[in-house]
This record gives structure tokens, C-alpha cells and sequence, in this order.
């Protein structure tokens, strides 16, 4: 079965559907003897007539309501399918698929995308947490949260925002050791380091034109910064966090900054999608909430 056919199914259909062949054809932008050719090839093909044709009206033959049901059938999945495409475009609906640091996880990203879901009841969402560049096509990823320095690809990158970096440590942790009143002194410190984050036991602190850059050996590393900082909340160490990570934390006293008079670089986050034409109405509202609650965060 051919495109041709398709077409003169759809055409047999608008046919009966319209009660008469002049009908169906203004309703279609052609001409009463295209449909007239189009019914015919079909008649042939098959070898059975379709309908039976007078002056006044015309009248399916059992075939041809046999056939019409079909036809009928074709018209109406075609039309549903128009509608699914048309709600994934104008609505969030459907499986959200979103790949992000494992940073996130702790509850930024959940209370960010909360609001979405409540407000579209046919919409999932499915979360993948990697510190790793995954492959968005493989895991047909819609949305990918990424931080740093994006490599040249085919992807579309939008910034999101910049956030920045605190030094922190628990109130246990400070009872027992002290706070460090200058950078040198974070060297005499237990230290939390991040081993996937490039750069997290490199620190550079700058305070107006000063500029210190130390390398931190850790006491404990780990590859994941939500263990990082659970070491860190536990009292046995300094670690770099991402402040709007710990914001909660920090204001409930279970963690406060060192240092805070000297400032850190930030770290850019980045919204990646597959480059399309037209992105689904799920992705782009996702993007406008995670813009509206992470984007342009500039705290300390």
C-alpha cells in the first residue's frame, strides 16, 4: 500500500462522510472528477464496487461498507494522532525525561519541578542523576542539567545560571577544631573533597585585588557531593559546596561558611537539549520553571 492509496481511502471516506462527491471535493480544495478518479482506482485495485452511483444520491454496496469501515477507522487514528502531537506540543504531557548532577538530587531539582507536575496531571517526570556526560539520544534524554565547560557538540545549550561556592563546615566540626581566620589555614583542616569535580580540591580565593590558590589533600574523598557533604554535616571535615545546595542548611545552622569574606569562582549551569525544530510543550515549560527557581543565582 502506497501514499496514493492512503489518499484515495482518505478521499472515499470525506465521500461518505459528506453524502456526496462535490461535497467531499470543496471540503478536500480539489475537483469533483479528481475524487471521481480517485474512487475509480480504487475499484479497481480491488476489484469491487464501492458504492452505487445515481443522479440523486450515491449508495455503499456491502463491500463498501466493509471497505468505509476501514477507511473510517485509518481517518480517525490519523486524527488522534494529529491531537497527541498537538497536545505535546501546546501542553506538558507525556514522560519528562531530565539528566542532572547528582548535586541535585538533594531536593533543588524536586522542589523546582514540584509546581510543574502539580499543575499538569498528564505529565511523569523520570530523573536521571550522573556526574558523568551521559548521552542524551541513548537515554533519550529531553532536558539535561550540566555544570562548568560545555565541549562543542551538536546539542543547544542555554546558560542557566551561576552559582557560587562556599566553604563550609558543620557546628561539631567547629567546636572541636576551630575556624580557620585565613586560607593558609584551611591547610591545618580536615578537608571533604569532590573527586569528580574538576577542580573542587583546587581552591582559589580572591579578596579584593588578592588572590590565593591552594591544592587541598583530602582526608576523605568521595565521587559523589551529596556523600561529601553528609561526611561534612557529620563534623569530619571542611568541603566546597555549592551554596544554593546547602542554602537550607546554612540557614538552619547545621552548616556555616568559612571564610566568607573571601570569594570563590563560580560555577555555570547550563540547560542541554537535543538539537530539534520544535521542542515539546513538556520541555519547554520545564525549562521556564527551572529558569524562574535556579536561574540568575547570585548569592554571598
Amino acid at each position: 500500500m502506497n501514499m496514493d492509496e492512503l489518499r484515495s481511502m482518505a478521499v472515499f471516506a470525506r465521500v461518505i462522510e459528506k453524502g456526496s462527491m462535490n461535497a467531499a471535493a470543496q471540503s478536500l480544495g480539489i475537483t469533483p472528477s479528481a475524487v471521481s478518479q480517485h474512487l475509480r482506482r480504487l475499484e479497481q485495485r480491488h476489484g469491487v464496487t464501492l458504492l452505487q452511483r445515481t443522479t440523486r444520491k450515491l449508495t455503499l454496496t456491502e463491500a463498501g461498507q466493509l471497505f468505509y469501515q476501514g477507511c473510517a477507522a485509518m481517518l480517525a487514528a490519523a486524527r488522534q494522532a494529529e491531537q497527541q502531537l498537538s497536545a505535546l506540543r501546546d501542553a506538558p504531557v507525556g514522560e519528562l525525561r531530565i539528566s542532572a548532577p547528582s548535586g541535585l538530587a538533594g531536593g533543588v531539582l524536586s522542589s523546582a519541578l514540584a509546581p510543574l507536575l502539580e499543575a499538569n496531571p498528564g505529565l511523569s517526570l523520570r530523573l536521571f542523576f550522573h556526574d558523568e556526560m551521559v548521552d542524551l539520544l541513548e537515554l533519550q534524554i529531553d532536558l539535561a542539567i550540566r555544570a562548568g565547560k560545555l565541549k562543542d557538540s551538536s546539542l543547544v545549550a542555554r546558560h542557566l545560571a551561576d552559582w557560587h561556592f562556599v566553604i563550609c563546615a558543620s557546628p561539631v566540626y567547629v567546636a572541636k577544631h576551630g575556624l580557620p581566620q585565613t586560607p593558609a589555614e584551611l591547610l591545618q583542616h580536615d578537608w571533604v573533597g569532590v573527586a569528580a569535580h574538576e577542580g573542587l580540591s583546587r581552591l582559589q580565593l580572591t579578596r579584593g585585588a588578592e588572590t590565593v590558590t591552594l591544592s587541598m589533600p583530602p582526608r576523605i574523598s568521595s565521587n559523589n557531593i551529596l556523600s561529601a557533604r553528609a561526611f561534612v554535616l557529620e563534623g569530619l571535615g571542611l568541603s566546597l559546596q555549592p551554596e544554593p545546595e546547602v542554602r537550607k542548611e546554612l540557614a538552619a545552622g547545621l552548616l556555616q561558611p568559612v571564610l566568607s569574606e573571601w570569594s570563590l569562582p563560580e560555577l555555570p549551569l547550563w540547560m542541554v537539549t537535543p538539537r530539534r525544530e520544535g521542542q515539546p510543550a513538556k520541555v519547554r515549560h520545564a525549562m521556564l520553571v527551572l529558569q524562574a527557581a535556579l536561574g540568575g543565582e547570585r548569592h554571598l
